[in-house]
């Protein structure tokens, strides 16, 4: 589904963000991406939906090798790659129904499908009856699981989920991760980058853990494994 062969990232600046990594994500896992601030966490995933190139090595996901999309096609790719933010990033003047139907009309999805699709994830997110609100009008929590419904409209095959839980209270949090678990068990891939160790040390799924650009540790169904 995932794999990095030989993958190095270092920036203009000369900082070396990631350092050989050679990794494998199979279709359906749900993957923790844990380190230190500054590890490299935010690379890898820059990584795999094209938004940084790699400086050297090889990207292949779902069949494809990244360096040998073009640029055009690029939008074709990110298709069936899901991101959710930290910051949500919602569009603020749009209702919660039209910022999850906005990326199904960038595609030129019909209206009769966009509504019977948007219902179907609101429903999912348990958001149904907030359809017709702007996001200041929702809380931190409700904000995110719009963000996570957007993510999703498009039945991507990867979800990657940067800190999704970073800026919300705890009780909030585990209702995110229900809605994480429950898109997994249907098939989609989920990568999660994340510092609560609390939450990878109760949900138990693979941890992926990044250092200095380097993976000092792949487990499956692992724990956290650092201070915060």
């Amino acid at each position: 589904m995932i794999t990095m062969e030989n993958v190095s990232k270092t920036y203009s600046n000369g900082v070396t963000a990631l350092n050989d990594i050679n990794i494998h994500i199979d279709r359906g896992e749900f993957v923790y991406l844990v380190g230190p601030s500054g590890a490299g966490k935010s690379s890898f995933i820059r990584l795999i939906y094209r938004e940084a190139k790699p400086t050297k090595g090889k990207i292949i996901i779902n069949g494809r090798e990244l360096s040998k999309i073009k640029e055009r096609h690029i939008p074709y790719l990110r298709r069936d790659i899901g991101v959710v933010f930290q910051d949500f990033k919602l569009l603020q003047k749009l209702t919660v129904y039209e910022n999850v139907a906005f990326a199904l009309e960038v595609i030129e999805t019909s209206p009769k499908s966009i509504k019977r699709r948007v219902s179907e994830v609101l429903q999912l997110v348990g958001l149904e009856d907030k359809a017709k609100m702007i996001p200041s009008e929702l809380s931190g929590g409700e904000q995110q699981r719009v963000a996570i419904a957007r993510a999703i409209v498009n039945n991507p095959k990867v979800v990657i989920a940067d800190e999704p839980t970073g800026n919300l209270d705890p009780d909030t949090s585990w209702g995110i991760m229900e809605v994480l678990e429950d898109i997994n068990s249907k098939g989609t891939t989920i990568i999660m980058a994340t510092h609560s160790k609390h939450i990878v040390n109760t949900i138990k799924r693979r941890v992926i853990a990044i250092e200095d650009g380097n993976i000092v540790r792949d487990q499956q169904r692992g724990d956290y494994g650092y201070e915060v």
